[in-house]
């Protein structure tokens, strides 16, 4: 049985494999509509990561509860402001839960800090904004 962590994993690689292609649509097209700019479709991604992962992982986990990756693998974003039951998160608790999300340094370091110095699977700043993921 794979363990949740494994899960987790997984199931941002697949959203990673998502943005990317969103990321690639809008690149194309920016590169289309601007042919002049010194960028090239590749140049466009360092601008557009931070944008489209935020608004990815924000609405999504903010309106189904889920991702892609996290839907494949059975998995749900819940607040735990209630104790007595796991309810739906909200966009600031969504923003605040994916804003180390942005570039890979800070999801790294997050997932790091998470491990040394709490209990559970959490990243820091899933803890931050009360947030927990879930096994559906």
């Amino acid at each position: 049985m794979i363990n949740l962590f494994k899960k987790r994993a997984l199931a941002y690689l697949a959203d990673y494999f998502v943005v990317t292609a969103i990321m690639w649509i809008i690149a194309e097209l920016l590169f289309f509509v601007f042919p002049f700019m010194a960028f090239s479709s590749y140049g466009y991604f360092i601008i557009l990561l931070p944008i489209v992962q935020m608004i990815y992982f924000v609405v999504l986990e903010t309106k189904m509860g889920t991702t892609v990756g996290k839907h494949l693998l059975f998995l749900k974003v819940v607040s735990t402001d209630n104790m007595a039951h796991y309810s739906d998160i909200s966009y600031g608790q969504a923003t605040i839960r994916n804003i180390s999300k942005i570039y890979w340094l800070p999801i790294i370091i997050d997932l790091i800090i998470g491990r040394l110095f709490g209990v559970s699977n959490e990243r820091i700043f899933g803890r931050f904004s009360r947030t927990e993921v879930v096994k559906e």
